[in-house]
This record gives structure tokens, C-alpha cells and sequence, in this order.
């Protein structure tokens, strides 16, 4: 008797449990901010579409294959393979999921590379939506890295009115890594390369953008090594005295130098804003730019990084590359106690088991997806002020005060602000970073100056 009636009462509990274990069940989109999430990092209104494109970037130099004795190395055509989230039309009995699959980092794929899958909130292949065009964003992750590696991003602003193509750089993704030199050389061209090579697809009358990508309005965002290139593509020349000038043979760097014959500075028109995520290359012994170089950059740019960044450097490299770039309208955002990885996705469950991969996706003392969603929340800000001209993003950049702890949100004796989000400066005594609520504005900087010769 006493069996019969435990065993009903675990019956009743398992059945009381059942929906919070089919919840459980439903997968995760990092896209998908939390309920603690900033007031923009929530996604917008469009359905999202996903498509892989191949890229061809005719005639580049094959900088690995360079010949010592002739001083010359030859030319390829370098593959891109490129992802591209846009706002789409979900047909009848379609829903927003598809799978993204990855090499984890470390792994050679000559030796059978263990790979690892993100759920995505997009439709593969989706009738993009008709009727408006949106902006572009292009992509561009680390050293390696992977065209998902921000899929928490890509998808993200796809929803809110972005094309965003991610790229794939050749011998800088996982489980494909191959000489630095690659890297060096082909970053900043890769980016440039896909923003005019989307503006050209789209162009045609039956490609699937036509009519929905309007490439006039561009950015770059750029997580380290994709940082570096972000960077350059903004119109920072390199130093010719930086370690990293000494590191491509042949005189093949030239055209990226600040001061050569061969260096136009801002090489495309239609880019009007960057994002530099814990950009690598200012540091010491690297320092690739100088303060000629910095100044070249006049397009308005978001740095962001953590203040204990020890692959960029923060304090001697990305900090004063923020103060460098003197000519660009510039915000940074920092990260108190956080190292480098303030850029890509929250770490996947295979990701967890090892050290050595753990500490390519995580944070010792931040929570990722937190940053995830503050990441949302800033960059949507910024280029929706950017790309789209919505003025009224710029009260979430221009914080009332630099660290986000001195911040005041007073309230009255039994008040409760709940999931409010605050308004900004203006009420009496109010200081509450815009967008965030009450306490949950903590261990944050955003610093802005201003171009030179501007208030």
C-alpha cells in the first residue's frame, strides 16, 4: 500500500514536471536575448532568411606560396565562402530553424576534426521579404574563427532591417588554419571585396536580393583579427615600421601602408560605419598603426572590448586606438574584467569539456550570454544611428555617465521598476544608463570623443 501510494506521488510529480522538461527541450537561439537582456537587444520584427553563397575574389597573391629565390609569389583566386541572413517571408507551415555546423577550435581536420552545432533561428533558403531594401553589414570573425562564429549578432540584425553577410576567411577557420601571412594580407580585402561583391549580386535583376539589399548604406563589424581588418577597411593605413609589415614577404603589404604610392585610404564609398570588437594589431610588439595611420579612419566607429583584454592588449593597444583614430565620431565600450572573447557566440555543450576549447568561446567571470545581448543592444543602436539615421539611437550611446555603476536610478519609498527599462537622463537625479534596468547596469564604460576640431 505504502509502494503504490510512492509510486503515484512520483507519477504526479513527473507529470507536474513534464512541460518544464519539453521546454527544456525546445533549442536555444543565441539571437534570442534573455528576459535580463537591454531594452534593443530584443529581436525585431522581421523574419529571418539564411542562405551560403560561394565568393570568387579573382587574381589575389597566393602569399603562402611565395618564392624566396624570386622574390614573387603567384597569384589565385581566392574562394569566400560567405552566409547571408536578410529579413524574409516564412511560407505557410515554414518555421525559423535551421542548424549550423562548425569544426570546434583546435582541431585538424586531417585527424577527423570534432565539430559542433548552434541552432539557428532562420528559415535555410527563405523568399526574402519585397517591398523595402536594407542595409548591409558585413561580418568578419577571429583568428579562426567561422561565418557563425556571431551568428547571436547576424541573426539578430537581420531581424531588425540588415543584410548581413558573414565571411569564411581562407586559412583563418577552424580546423583549416593555415600560414599568418594569409591573414594579414587578405583581411581587410576580404571585406572590401564581399561589400562590392554583394552591391554587384544584388544588382542583378534575378538574383535574390535585387530590390532587397541596399549596399549604399554599409558597415563592417570585425571581432579581433576581423577587428584588425575593420580597421584598415575604415581607412587606417598601416605603420611600415609595425612588426606585422615585417611579416609579409615581397613587398605585397605596400598597398595597405599609410604614406605609399599605392595607398587611397578609405577604398569604398558605400561604408559608412565600423565596429572594431577587441581589434587585434595596436598592441606592442605588433603595433600596426601609428598615429598618421589612426587618423585615416573617418567613418564613426564602436570599439569594444574588455579591460583585461591580454591578446589585443586594451591598455596598450585598443584603448589607444580609440584615442588614435581622431577623425572618427568614436564610442568604447568596455568590458570590466573581461579578456578577449567579447565577441563571438556563447560557448556550445562540446565546447565544455576541455580547457583548451572552453577558453576559445568563454569568460572567466562574465556570463556570454550577457554580453551577448549587451553587444545587441549597442551595436543595433549604433548602426541603426549610422546606416539608418535614427537620431534617436544616440541617447543609448551618449551616456549620461562613463561607468555604468555611478549611474542613479532614485525611486520612491515601495517603488518597484520591475522589467522597465530606464529613459535616460532627464528626470531629476536620474543618471541610469538608457535601455537597461534598474541594477542590471553594472561593470560597464562607454567612452565617446568626439572628431577633431567637433564639440
Amino acid at each position: 500500500m505504502l509502494l503504490r501510494r510512492h509510486v503515484r506521488c512520483l507519477a504526479a510529480m513527473l507529470s507536474l514536471c513534464a512541460p518544464g522538461f519539453a521546454q527544456s527541450a525546445a533549442p536555444h537561439y543565441f539571437s534570442v536575448p534573455g528576459a535580463d537582456a537591454p531594452e534593443l537587444a530584443r529581436r525585431g520584427t522581421h523574419a529571418v532568411g539564411v542562405r551560403t553563397l560561394e565568393l570568387v575574389h579573382a587574381g589575389q597573391v597566393d602569399i603562402l606560396k611565395f618564392d624566396r629565390e624570386t622574390g614573387k609569389a603567384p597569384l589565385y583566386d581566392r574562394p569566400l565562402t560567405v552566409e547571408v541572413w536578410y529579413p524574409a517571408t516564412l511560407p505557410a507551415g515554414q518555421q525559423e530553424q535551421t542548424v549550423y555546423t562548425s569544426p570546434l577550435p583546435g582541431n585538424n581536420p586531417a585527424g577527423g576534426a570534432k565539430t559542433f552545432e548552434t541552432a539557428g533561428k532562420a528559415l535555410r533558403d527563405a523568399p526574402p521579404e519585397k517591398g523595402q531594401s536594407f542595409p548591409l553589414v558585413v561580418v568578419s570573425h577571429g583568428y579562426p574563427g567561422s561565418r557563425t562564429f556571431l551568428s547571436y549578432l547576424t541573426e539578430n540584425l537581420a531581424s531588425k532591417g540588415y543584410v548581413v553577410v558573414a565571411i569564411d576567411h581562407t586559412d583563418s577557420v577552424f580546423g583549416a588554419v593555415k600560414g599568418f601571412q594569409s591573414t594579414l594580407l587578405n583581411r581587410s580585402a576580404d571585406q572590401l571585396f564581399t561589400l562590392e561583391a554583394m552591391e554587384k549580386l544584388a544588382a542583378a535583376p534575378d538574383h535574390f536580393l535585387h530590390g532587397v539589399l541596399d549596399a549604399s548604406r554599409a558597415a563592417i563589424v570585425g571581432y579581433s583579427m576581423g577587428g584588425y581588418g575593420a580597421l584598415a577597411s575604415g581607412g587606417a593605413g598601416y605603420s611600415a615600421a609595425s612588426g606585422i609589415a615585417r611579416m609579409v614577404p615581397g613587398g605585397y603589404y605596400s598597398k595597405w601602408i599609410a604614406g605609399s604610392p599605392e595607398f587611397t585610404g578609405l577604398r569604398h564609398d558605400n561604408l559608412k560605419a565600423i565596429v572594431a570588437i577587441a581589434p587585434w594589431g595596436a598592441q606592442p610588439p605588433q603595433n600596426a598603426w601609428d598615429k598618421a595611420g589612426l587618423a585615416g579612419i573617418r567613418v564613426p566607429s564602436l570599439f569594444i572590448d574588455g579591460d583585461q583584454d591580454d591578446i589585443s592588449d586594451y591598455a596598450a593597444g585598443v584603448k589607444p586606438a580609440f584615442e588614435g583614430a581622431v577623425n572618427s565620431d568614436r564610442w568604447l565600450l568596455v568590458y570590466e574584467n573581461a579578456r578577449h572573447n567579447v565577441g563571438g557566440n556563447p560557448p556550445p555543450p562540446e565546447a565544455l569539456g576541455e580547457f583548451n576549447t572552453q577558453e576559445s568561446f568563454d569568460e572567466p567571470v562574465w556570463r556570454k550570454d550577457r554580453i551577448a545581448a549587451i553587444n545587441q543592444h549597442f551595436i543595433t543602436a549604433f548602426l541603426d544611428l549610422q546606416l539608418k539615421g535614427d537620431a534617436g539611437r544616440r541617447a543609448y550611446l551618449d551616456v549620461p555617465v562613463v561607468r555604468s555603476n555611478d549611474g542613479a536610478w532614485p525611486v520612491t519609498r515601495g517603488e518597484r521598476t520591475g522589467a522597465s527599462y530606464s529613459p535616460g537622463a532627464g528626470k531629476e537625479g536620474h543618471t541610469y544608463w538608457k535601455g537597461f534596468q534598474r541594477r542590471w547596469a553594472l561593470g560597464l564604460q562607454m567612452h565617446h570623443l568626439a572628431p577633431a576640431g567637433k564639440p
